[in-house]
């Protein structure tokens, strides 16, 4: 599959799978005016540089780097970003810092994968009933212990 990237600023650097079997793209900070210094407990929107064309029945997914998040708390703030096909604006990651301690973000950092997913859009249609199951209306932990 093809996705097209425009470059919004020259100095992005376009999506790079790490390994031939990666499912996620690294994603890369595009500090063009210097670091970005976010504080502990605070959320800090990091620019990409990057437009892109998302085909028709597929998302793209913004998903934490482990790395990134067990090492120095930093994880994107809506915990899941989507990329809509239809949104051709730049791709910028809210990254929340969960340390205790102030973090910096340098041009050319990775922040964030990227995975291309196919989806499914729903008809929703109102029902007066539905159908019952052995679970029911139990949520929050209630299938476990």
């Amino acid at each position: 599959m093809e996705v097209k990237i425009k470059k919004i600023c020259e100095n992005a650097t376009l999506p790079k799978y790490a390994t031939e079997f990666s499912a996620g793209a690294d994603l890369y900070a595009c500090c063009c005016e210097g670091d970005i210094e976010i504080r502990a407990g605070e959320t800090a929107l990091i620019r990409t540089g990057l437009a892109m064309e998302i085909p028709v029945g597929y998302a793209g997914m913004i998903f934490a780097r482990s790395g990134l998040a067990t090492k120095r708390g930093l994880a994107p703030a809506n915990k899941v970003g989507v990329v809509d096909a239809d949104y051709r604006g730049e791709v910028m990651v809210a990254l929340h810092n969960h340390s205790g301690e102030t973090q910096i973000i340098s041009h050319g950092e990775r922040i964030a994968q990227l995975v291309i997913m196919p989806f499914l859009a729903a008809s929703f249609i109102e029902a007066e009933t539905l159908e019952d199951t052995v679970r029911g209306a139990g949520g929050f932990g209630s299938t476990g212990k």
